[in-house]
């Protein structure tokens, strides 16, 4: 058996493909973590450096619909709402839609319903979010919508912030900048500084590519005629967010991110529970890029969407060439042997690649660090952040890409996912 496995290591290690695989592996995190780091750097420069402390004027009061999809939220809707009642601006409605929740939700909101400060849609039938803001979207008054997730907070200011944006005929949807309200354990530390190296990095640097991989499904505004334009929510989608986001790009519609507009949100306080989060992130981008890509990649009027398609192409390819090598070289070692790139520390490049990580989470600290006066108290568990989180959504990807290629077409709607604690008041 050990005759058969170094034979078949020898066969690997003088393959060229192997030497390839090995170049892309090392030089992809390298070349992406120059690329957002600088980019997210040119739209900071560009948009944030200079901006006025406080939210714009308002040239232009149109009236907005706030949307909250819940389901079985009964210990954090109602904080929700009073949240979203207290936004400060001059012409809004706050609407809940109720997804045939079989818990209290709907009663913990009959005061505001009654005393008609908020409004209620009703669904007998749970047939999840995405059907539920499809289902909800033709009851509202406003042209524009901000989505908010039921167990989020948005600041007060959000909507000042967002809906200047929409002066430009060509936006669609403007996402906002989702923060972690609860940061006691360590796996929440973590999500604090994916959100801060990784998302809101990597969302300044694709609005300088020209294109957003995915507004942020907890607080994202959007044009009602534009999202009646792509024929609203696919509720077949694990990820409606994402699969929206696309469907309004390749109408070549305008998304934007507005850093301004933070809500405050719980995240997984599990390791469970962040599993099945990710995997259905992960389910949902392979889902899109499914239906999607052809039309993206083959349309060279959608060459704007080409460098977050292929961005996202590459990561699913680099996420298998983690999880492969790293068996290959677990049974090299396991022989005796320590093949080529088996042990990139104290290695050149192994070492070039954990210096960018922790830059690029120290330049996303240093761009959020305004948002969010707590950033910096969590930032010693960067020191074992990259590794935790490339090993996480490396397998995870790998586990999931198939379902998300090949798994049926014609399945039924996407249902609600996760139960989370209630909210927490965000510390200010």
């Amino acid at each position: 058996m050990n005759a058969f496995l170094v034979g078949a290591l020898d066969a690997i290690e003088g393959n060229p493909l192997y030497w390839i695989a090995l170049v892309f592996f090392a030089g992809y995190p390298i070349v992406s973590s120059v690329v957002w780091v600088t980019t997210a750097t040119i739209y900071y420069r560009r948009r944030e450096h200079h901006a006025p402390s406080g939210p714009p004027p308002l040239a232009d009061v149109p009236r907005v619909s706030v949307l909250v999809p819940a389901y079985n939220e009964e210990s954090r809707i109602r904080e929700t709402v009073l949240a979203c009642l207290d936004l400060d601006y001059p012409d809004y409605e706050v609407v809940v839609v109720d997804d045939g929740s079989s818990d209290g939700t709907v009663d913990a909101l009959k005061d505001l319903v009654t005393s008609g400060a908020v409004r209620l849609v009703c669904k007998l039938t749970n047939e999840g979010k995405a059907m539920a803001l499809n289902d909800a979207i033709p009851c509202l008054t406003g042209e524009l919508v901000l989505i908010v997730d039921a167990d989020a907070r948005p600041d007060r200011h959000a909507l000042r912030y967002l809906v200047p944006h929409f002066a430009s005929a060509r936006v669609a949807a403007v996402t906002g900048n989702p923060r972690v309200v609860e940061r006691g354990t360590l796996l929440a530390k973590l999500q604090v500084m994916e959100f801060t190296s990784i998302i809101s990095l990597l969302r300044r640097a694709q609005r300088v590519w020209g294109r957003i991989l995915t507004v942020s499904g907890v607080v994202a505004m959007f044009r009602v005629s534009a999202l009646v334009d792509v024929d609203l929510f696919s509720p077949d989608m694990a990820t409606e967010d994402i699969d929206v986001t696309w469907k309004l790009q390749k109408r070549f519609y305008d998304i934007r991110y507005e850093p301004n507009a933070i809500v405050w949100m719980r995240v997984p306080t599990t390791i469970g529970s962040l599993w099945r989060q990710r995997r259905r992130w992960a389910l949902g981008l392979v889902q899109v890029l499914r239906r999607h890509g052809r039309d993206v990649f083959l349309d060279r009027r959608r060459r704007r969407m080409w460098p977050v398609a292929t961005e996202a192409v590459l990561s699913i390819v680099w996420a298998y060439l983690f999880v492969i090598l790293t068996a290959v070289w677990g049974v090299a070692l396991a022989l005796g042997r320590t093949p080529a790139g088996a042990n990139p520390f104290p290695n050149v490049w192994g070492m070039t690649i954990a210096t960018l990580a922790i830059a690029q989470l120290l330049v996303g600290v240093l761009l959020d660090r305004r948002y969010d006066r707590q950033l910096v108290r969590d930032v010693p568990v960067a020191v074992i952040y990259p590794l935790v989180y490339w090993m996480l959504m490396a397998v995870i990807t790998v586990i999931s890409t198939p379902r998300g290629l090949f798994g049926r077409r014609d399945r039924g709607p996407a249902r609600w996912h996760s139960v989370r604690p209630a909210l927490a008041a965000a510390s200010e």
